[in-house]
């Protein structure tokens, strides 16, 4: 039983879900250590940086139980292409899905909390209730994804909380935590991670399209086409390789700062490798190869903007 909630959790989603926060932690540390004169201190030594990626992959975790459970008990996930899915397979039962749902959302509401203490305390109780609401918000919106009549995933809208979630919210969210302030620029990468996080989804939308046509899932490449599709998915990846470059000039100190862009280089073969392909099921091995590019894209890119 143990196996198959691990295999549920989909623990190679978790690598990706973790990027934005890396990289507006990384340049959140560097602005605090700009603003004094004492030693400066290392992201990792930050309660904030450790209670953060455990609330973000409490998300990811509850996100993935959810998408199993509502696309099991919906028929979505017969004959798919890819991972076995454990309510379809029948490994788990709808009603145990359902309990590791509920407790995967007080559990991660719980660490949020904590997260929000220890970063606002007493003194900013506006900010604490505003980042509580962001993370009701986080929690409905993970399990509203394929649960329930009114589910967005089943319209096209899934894109839109990928994109929202795991990359502004992720990015600006955990600067703000950090620092208690906004820095526009920080738009930029978190948009470039919404980018590559939103272009996984489309690629796994991509793969699935013709059963989510069967099953009437109608997912933004189903919405689309194939090839239309496509073109948006080069427009992801693109479009994130050009924010992080604004980004970067934007605060240039050295050419070291560019280096970020060997993440770029497999993502580069996938786009060929997309844009030549003809049969779906190929795409499941290029899903792992872009969720790590995007997770190396976070580390280089945090490190490099801060030295």
């Amino acid at each position: 039983m143990i196996i198959s909630f691990l295999k549920a959790a989909r623990l190679r989603t978790l690598p990706l879900s973790i990027s934005g926060i890396i990289v507006g932690s990384f340049l959140g540390n560097h602005f605090v250590n700009s603003q004094i004169d004492a030693v400066s201190q290392s992201v990792f030594a930050s309660p904030i940086f450790w209670l953060a990626i455990i609330t973000t992959i409490g998300f990811q975790v509850l996100s993935n139980f959810a998408n199993d459970y509502g696309d099991g008990i919906k028929g979505s996930d017969k004959n798919r292409i890819g991972e076995t899915r454990m309510v379809s397979s029948g490994k788990i039962t709808p009603k145990q899905m359902k309990k590791a749902i509920i407790f995967t959302a007080i559990f991660t509401l719980i660490v949020a909390l904590f997260l929000i203490y220890i970063s606002f305390g007493k003194e900013n109780f506006g900010y604490s209730i505003l980042f509580f609401l962001l993370g009701i918000a986080s929690i409905a919106s993970a399990i509203k994804y394929t649960v329930g009549n009114a589910a967005y995933g089943y319209i096209g809208f899934g894109d839109v909380f990928v994109f929202l979630f795991f990359g502004l919210l992720s990015v600006l969210g955990s600067y703000f935590l950090i620092t208690k302030q906004l820095n526009f620029q920080l738009f930029l990468p978190a948009i470039a991670i919404g980018f590559l996080s939103t272009a996984v989804l489309n690629l796994n939308n991509l793969r699935d399209e013709e059963q989510d046509k069967i099953n009437q899932k109608n997912t933004l490449v189903v919405k689309l086409g194939t090839k239309t599709a496509k073109n948006y998915y080069f427009f992801l990846i693109f479009g994130a390789l050009f924010v992080s470059n604004i980004f970067v000039i934007m605060n240039y100190q050295s050419a070291i700062q560019f280096s970020y862009l060997i993440a770029f280089i497999p993502l580069i073969k996938n786009l060929i490798r997309v844009a030549k392909n003809n049969n779906p099921s190929e795409l499941d091995g290029e899903l792992k190869k872009v969720a790590l590019s995007t997770f190396l894209f976070a580390v280089i890119f945090g490190i490099v903007n801060t030295l």
